[in-house]
């Protein structure tokens, strides 16, 4: 079973996002993603984003760009059907952690 962190939003929800294996298949369907460190004690949260197709892989630049600054950042993701539930949870989160990489 893939690694799972918990962020927590600005509104208070709790959202799981699982480590992504980027070898593995990856389904064409909606889904959030964020841009992280992770530690032992949980993660700094670095970007985050979403995409109409996890298959299209557009978090690949996001990642490249985070590498630049940070060696260890590595892909999370949740898998959400519905594009106005992918953006309110993207919203919320930006709200509660800042990512430094969304300024961008």
């Amino acid at each position: 079973m893939a690694r799972q962190i918990d962020f927590a939003g600005k509104s208070g929800s709790v959202y799981r996002y699982s480590a992504l294996e980027e070898d593995r298949f990856l389904p064409p369907v909606g889904a959030n993603f964020v841009i992280a460190r992770v530690r032992p004690d949980g993660a700094d949260l670095l970007y985050a984003g979403e995409t109409d197709s996890l298959a299209a892989r557009v978090w690949e630049a996001k990642l490249a760009a985070a590498h630049d600054q940070f060696d260890d950042a590595e892909v999370l993701t949740r898998l959400n059907v519905r594009s106005a539930i992918r953006q309110a949870e993207r919203e919320d989160l930006i709200e509660a952690y800042d990512p430094p990489l969304n300024a961008n």
